[in-house]
Formats: C-alpha cells, sequence, structure tokens
C-alpha cells in the first residue's frame, strides 16, 4: 500500500493508507475520518479540488480544525467540511504540514551526547524551531533520572520510553549556535502561527499541545537565526555560517519525505560533503543510502533514528519511544 505523502496515489487510496498505517493506535479520530473520507465520493470530491501536494490527510484535518471543525463522528466531520469546505480550502492552499514536536528532542539527545562539543545545530525543514534547544528542555528516559539543563529544571519536561541500550548522557550538550531552513518559517510569538502549530497536534494529544505552549515561551526569549527557501539552495550557505570551532550537526525530523526522489539525492549529496555530522530521523525507505535493518523489532510507523547515513535505532515519529540496535 501507498503512504499518505505519496502525491501520486489516489485521495481515497491516500486516506485508507493514513487511518491504517498512521492514524491507528495514535488517533482514533483521524483514522474515523480518514477511513470515512475514503469511502466518501462527496468529500473526496472537495479534497481533489486541491493541488495532489495538498491532499494529504494531516493537512487537510489541521485546516479543518484551524477552521473550528468539531470533533466527532465522520458524519458531524462531513456535514462540516461541506457547510466550510471554502475556508479549509484556503487554509490548506496556504499552509503546509509543519509540526514542531519539541518532544523530538528527546531522540536526538542520545546521538548528541556521542558527538564532540561544542556543537552548532542546523536543522532544515525547521518551522518555529523548537528541536532547535535540546539544551534547554529537560527529560525522563526509562529508569533514568531526570536530566535537566545546567541551570535547573525546564518547564518542558520530555519523557521518553526506551529499549537497548540507548546512550542516554549525563548532561545536556553544549549548542553555541542553532539555526534552521523552512520553506515558510513560523514565529511562536505571532497568534496565527502558534494557533496552526496547535491545529497541527492530533486531537486526543493532550500532552503535546500544553508541551508546545511551554517550548514556545523557550523559544519566544531566545529565537533562533531561521532562515526562508528551499532546503537544497539554503543548505551550504547557512552550514558555512556555523562557528569553525564548534562541530557541525545538521538534523531533520519528518522533512524528506516532502521531497521528491531528485531532491533527495541532491541533498543527501549535499549534507554528505559537509563537515561535522548529518543527524536524520525519517521514515523508512525515506533516505537514500540508509540501510534500514531488517533484523531489529520495530513497529509500522516508527522512524529510522541514523547518524552520517548508518541507522541507530527506531523512533517514535513524536519522540515517544525510541529502541537502540546495535551496529554490525
Amino acid at each position: 500500500m501507498r503512504t499518505s505523502a505519496d502525491s501520486n496515489a489516489p485521495t481515497a487510496e491516500r486516506y485508507r493508507a493514513f487511518a491504517e498505517v498512521e492514524a491507528r493506535g495514535m488517533s482514533a479520530t483521524y483514522e474515523t475520518w480518514a477511513l470515512g473520507l475514503a469511502d466518501d465520493p462527496g468529500t473526496i470530491a472537495l479534497v481533489d479540488e486541491l493541488p495532489a501536494a495538498k491532499r494529504q490527510p494531516n493537512l487537510v484535518f489541521s485546516a479543518a480544525r484551524f477552521q473550528g471543525a468539531p470533533l466527532g463522528p465522520y458524519e458531524l466531520f462531513r456535514d462540516w467540511m461541506q457547510a466550510h469546505w471554502v475556508e479549509v480550502r484556503a487554509t490548506a492552499v496556504s499552509h503546509a504540514t509543519q509540526t514542531n514536536e519539541a518532544a523530538r528532542c528527546s531522540l536526538h539527545l542520545p546521538v548528541l551526547a556521542g558527538i564532540d562539543g561544542p556543537v552548532a545545530l542546523l536543522e532544515v525543514g525547521t518551522s518555529a524551531g523548537l528541536c532547535l534547544y535540546p539544551d534547554r528542555y529537560s527529560y525522563r528516559y526509562r529508569g533514568r533520572p531526570q536530566l535537566d539543563p545546567a541551570d535547573g529544571p525546564s518547564e518542558v519536561v520530555l519523557d521518553c520510553a526506551t529499549v537497548g541500550p540507548v546512550p542516554v548522557p549525563d548532561r545536556l550538550p553544549e549548542v553555541v549556535w542553532r539555526a534552521g531552513i523552512d520553506l515558510n518559517p513560523l514565529d511562536v510569538t505571532r497568534p496565527d502561527d502558534l494557533a496552526w502549530l496547535d491545529a497541527l497536534i492530533w486531537p486526543e494529544h493532550d500532552d503535546r499541545r500544553t508541551r508546545l505552549q511551554s517550548a514556545a515561551r523557550i523559544v519566544a526569549a531566545d529565537p533562533p537565526r531561521i532562515v526562508a527557501g528551499d532546503l537544497n539552495e539554503r543548505l551550504a550557505a547557512l552550514a558555512a555560517e556555523a562557528p569553525a570551532d564548534a562541530t557541525l550537526v545538521v538534523f531533520h525530523t519528518a522533512v524528506i519525505a516532502y521531497l521528491d526522489d531528485a531532491a533527495r539525492t541532491r541533498f543527501v549529496d549535499t549534507v554528505r560533503r559537509l563537515p561535522g555530522h548529518w543527524l536524520s530521523v525519517e521514515a523508512r525507505s525515506i533516505v537514500p543510502g540508509i540501510d534500514v535493518r531488517t533484523d531489529t523489532e520495530s513497529d509500522s510507523v516508527d522512524f529510522v533514528l541514523a547518524l552520517d547515513g548508518v541507522q541507530l535505532g527506531w523512533a517514535h515519529p513524536h519522540g515517544r519511544a525510541l529502541t537502540w540496535v546495535r551496529n554490525p
């Protein structure tokens, strides 16, 4: 079955894949809505008014919720969509899926711990930059003491279940430079941007919604440098701005799936030529050149956590769990 991100797939197929692979076990509301829409020619006809890349279930559902769609059974959602499609369509066309989940830092941290510091962080597809602050959050890994920033506990505490020998550090990395690239950077100090980030959080995930507000306050107090543009066009120049006495780490999470094959290959070629390290957390078979482990157990929705193109673990997409795999 194709994935929901495959813009070449028929709309019904994309929504059924989203329900059965991505939403199942993660959001009962989105699973119900996606299955209902997949069997509803009338609403499919509305969605098909959008450009193919904009028919993505997560984008359409987030646009609807941004415009006030009520939670409930599919029939309620269907009727609301029919009445408010003009607003939903406009939002889907003008916005993008820019989920900015600070909890993903709990996936990055064990990898950063093994890199000589200080570090300079550069995130591609950074959204509002919430994942550029791994040194400003507190962490609770299963069976380990809470890990806090040098100046004390953070108002953002990230809980992450672990399996295997995850190299949890005893201190946070020293980040001396942080920057990001995004086609449409978001600013947490702008109410509409923060409301869009909120709408991107799936309905039942209230803990993530609370965390977003707390992380936004941390970022607003010390905004990162974010440049607007295509990651392939801006990456090399922005990387060159990193301080020479810091280790550059280029990283991304759930971004490369939105590039076509040629752009993915170009990105990998570029990032491999840069100094420092490359940290990726993406769905399996998305990033060219990464050999995905087939000899370890994983959930179908798990992402591949890799450093410099070598898989280190399986990661929950929203940072809730990390399974470490031993390299051969």
